[in-house]
């Protein structure tokens, strides 16, 4: 029987209820598919760092790097340490494991409602490459006499071609593997979100790139959008869409819009995703921690389950994976069971048991 070791990363606000029901899906799809999953938690976050002064111990790279996989919660509550401090234990692991895939699935589920008429279960089907370890949040830049009136802070993006090359190659990757999904005449397709008009160093080296790698792949259409227009038309056409790659902080907006696009933050889940695995890869929802929420069982767990659904596709557990979908698919398309951002009154916890008895029929 194969055996995983996950490590699992709450955090805070609610997430000791969402990684609740994400090990409870985890767990199920073992015993269904025949594998086990050794899970230890730990309490690193904004409380540790009220204790300790940092969000979690020094050697946290060297705990975790033996694990198979990261699940992390959320991580952030402003009321007791600034965002910009909190935020530092997730862009650590991910440059300290060099989880240079932020893959994003944008996928409205039936029975999902979205603000977005344009969506629908079949228009939004599409997935979001963004670059995770540099770009616009190398983390490079500085201040100078910042309460003067000469001061002023400037912050510089690194592009490199490594970090640009194998991004972008993982793409069109994803963007062949999509295409032999699907029987039929489709043709993969890559739409490079860039701003080369404007960032006319950054994002015309990055335009080069990806036209470079690209003549490794024929057989995948090329497309282009600039960042601004890219917003528009994924409101506009968003079925026009199949992979998208974008740099770090193009990425990251886009991947919000695209979170509205499938009904909400509740429903968005992300891996950063270190492809050789050489170090294990981290799977989260994207919903912030919403500490006024906590320890009350109303949020939405269908983000942090989508995780662990790609937490086992990336473990090699593709059966699994696909079930685990199809029982989210069922759950949700029958609406008997909804938290109350769906418009229901079912608790964190019922949904996650509506799933798990799903999963398990």
């Amino acid at each position: 029987m194969t055996d995983y070791a996950i490590a699992n990363l709450p955090g805070d606000g609610v997430g000791q209820e969402i990684a609740q029901e994400a090990m409870k899906i985890l767990a199920a799809a073992g015993d269904k598919f025949g594998f086990t999953c050794r899970v230890e938690s730990f309490d690193w976050g904004c409380d540790y760092y009220l204790k300790h002064g940092e969000m979690g111990p020094a050697d946290k790279l060297t705990t975790l790097k033996d694990f198979d996989a990261i699940f992390l919660g959320c991580i952030g509550d402003a009321a007791k340490v600034p965002d910009h401090v909190s935020l530092t234990i997730l862009l650590e692991i991910r440059k300290g494991f060099d989880q240079y895939v932020n893959l994003r699935p944008i996928k409205l589920y039936p029975g999902v409602a979205t603000p977005i008429r344009t969506a629908t279960p079949e228009s939004v089907d599409f997935v979001v490459v963004r670059e995770n370890t540099e770009g616009e949040y190398s983390g490079t830049g500085g201040f100078f006499k910042p309460e003067a009136p000469e001061g002023f802070a400037f912050q510089t993006a690194v592009f490199s071609r490594k970090g640009c090359d194998r991004v972008i190659r993982y793409a069109f990757e994803l963007a062949r593997e999509r295409r032999g999904r699907v029987e039929g005449d489709r043709v993969g397709m890559l739409t490079n979100c860039t701003k080369s008009n404007a960032l006319n160093y950054s994002m015309v080296y990055w335009d080069k790139i990806y036209r470079e790698v690209a003549a490794d792949y024929p057989d995948i259409k090329q497309d282009l959008a600039l960042v601004d227009a890219m917003t528009m038309w994924m409101v506009k056409n968003p079925e026009y869409f199949d992979v998208v790659v974008a740099s770090n902080l193009f990425g990251d907006i886009i991947t919000d819009l695209g979170a509205m696009l499938q009904g909400g933050m509740g429903f968005a889940a992300g891996g950063n995703i270190n492809p050789e695995r050489k170090f294990p890869s981290m799977f989260e929802p994207i919903h912030g921690s919403a500490p006024k929420y906590a320890g009350l069982g109303v949020v939405n767990p269908i983000a942090s389950i989508e995780s662990v659904r790609m937490m086992l596709e990336h473990l090699g557990q593709a059966e699994a994976s696909r079930a685990v979908q199809d029982a989210v698919t069922q759950v949700l398309s029958q609406g008997a069971v909804r938290t109350k951002d769906m418009g229901g009154t079912a608790s964190t916890a019922q949904v996650g048991d509506a799933v798990k008895a799903a999963l398990l029929a």
